[in-house]
């Protein structure tokens, strides 16, 4: 056999083999995204006059993780679904597990796992009348929607004020 025999199976194998790579690893990151875990930061300032979740509106894809953790030295939080569970009107969708943290001291954090696609608005509980809401967008969602009109009515208003629009959060990234 000829050099130039033997290097065409080796480069047909390569191919093959690069090809198989390339097919499982494609889109190149988005197995890596969806698999990974995402930060919410509860703070507020220093004199505790403002609190807030960071980022405010997220996208995520169904069975991604999102890690609440509090970073706020003077004041503890929650991370509380707005459900009849919680004392609070539905507004997650459908069949999703409903959460809460409970208090979450300086430096402690909470996991939840994203299954049903939706929209999720959550607060913190002793910070709900000060504004500290969120919003997360699992999978695809209508970027028309107004989700939970029907009970914006029973929200403080300075927590119906910080919801972000589906429509922004479907557009890019996280927003603060």
């Amino acid at each position: 056999m000829s050099p130039s025999t033997l290097d065409l199976p080796r480069r047909r194998l390569l191919w093959g083999g690069g090809g198989l790579l390339l097919s499982t690893a494609w889109p190149p990151r988005a197995h890596a995204r969806a698999a990974a875990e995402i930060e919410v930061v509860l703070s507020g300032t220093a004199n505790g006059a403002e609190v807030w979740f960071r980022p405010r509106g997220l996208r995520v894809h169904p069975g991604q993780a999102v890690r609440w953790v509090n970073r706020d030295l003077g004041n503890v939080h929650t991370a509380t679904a707005y459900h009849p569970d919680n004392g609070k009107p539905q507004r997650i969708p459908q069949g999703a597990k409903p959460w809460n943290s409970d208090y979450l001291m300086p430096g402690q954090s909470f996991v939840m796992v994203f299954e049903v696609p939706g929209v999720y608005d959550y607060f913190c509980i002793p910070h709900e009348h000060a504004g500290m809401v969120a919003r997360i967008v699992v999978g695809q969602v209508d970027e028309a929607a107004r989700p939970y009109a029907d009970s914006d009515a029973k929200l403080p208003s300075a927590a119906l004020a910080n919801l972000v629009d589906v429509m922004k959060i479907l557009q890019g990234s996280p927003i603060d």
